[in-house]
């Protein structure tokens, strides 16, 4: 479906590097692709123990789902 990297690194272990030390809890993605490659990264940093494992990868779908439902009247 997708073809891996040959030379240099790997753009999703890119991106997670940039992601994970502005110290958020949940990196936001908007496709689904992105999020399995953010996903594989992040599961790879945190079995590291370069990352912290309360990070979580979300869609931001799910993110305004939830946010909506916070602020619904009781």
């Amino acid at each position: 479906m997708w073809m891996e990297e040959e030379l240099g690194t790997r753009i999703n272990g890119n991106r997670s590097e940039e992601a994970v030390p502005t110290g958020a809890d949940e990196i936001a993605v908007a496709c689904p692709f992105c999020r399995v490659m953010l996903s594989d990264a992040l599961t790879s940093q945190q079995a590291a123990g370069s990352a912290p494992q309360n990070v979580e990868v979300v869609d931001v779908a799910r993110m305004l789902l939830a946010a909506v439902r916070r602020g619904a009247p009781a």
